[in-house]
């Protein structure tokens, strides 16, 4: 069984990770997507939030689940038998930064990365991009899942 791990912070899920996630299920026997805990980070949603929106927008993907973790994602990979880590890139800049870890992660464990180039149409988007579209009543429909959407807005409505 070929297996692979899509790990990231996904605060929030974005179209453009929803896509790499789509096209590694159609590649891959299993795609699990690890959620990672950083708890030096301020998040905007919680790790268990976040959990549940990736699993919410990727059930119609039978191969599909959605973990969480802290620590290196090579340990993630080690402890599950997990042989390869896909990682989205948007633009020159994302691979300068993603091959070094990619080097140091093979290094370390075995663990090879695979880099698939993100669809034209979410070479800009980032998660804290569409947090602060968010922030100020901008519209995000063409940029998250619907149930993401909803959260995001109900969030900062809160607030």
């Amino acid at each position: 069984m070929r297996r692979v791990v899509c790990p990231g912070s996904y605060d929030p899920v974005t179209n453009g990770h929803l896509d790499i996630i789509s096209r590694a299920s159609r590649l891959y026997d299993e795609v699990v997507v690890a959620v990672l805990i950083n708890i030096s980070k301020k998040s905007l949603f919680t790790v268990e939030e976040r959990v549940e929106m990736i699993g919410e927008v990727t059930k119609e993907y039978g191969n599909v689940s959605v973990e969480k973790f802290h620590g290196l994602t090579v340990d993630f990979c080690r402890e599950r038998g997990i042989p390869v880590i896909v990682r989205g890139l948007r633009a020159v800049s994302d691979f300068d930064y993603e091959l070094q870890i990619a080097q140091m992660n093979h290094q370390m464990a075995g663990v090879e990365t695979m880099f698939m180039a993100t669809n034209p149409l979410y070479s800009f988007l980032s998660s804290s991009l569409v947090k602060e579209i968010a922030q100020y009543g901008g519209d995000v429909s063409g940029l998250v899942p619907e149930p993401v959407q909803r959260r995001l807005t109900r969030r900062f409505s809160e607030s």
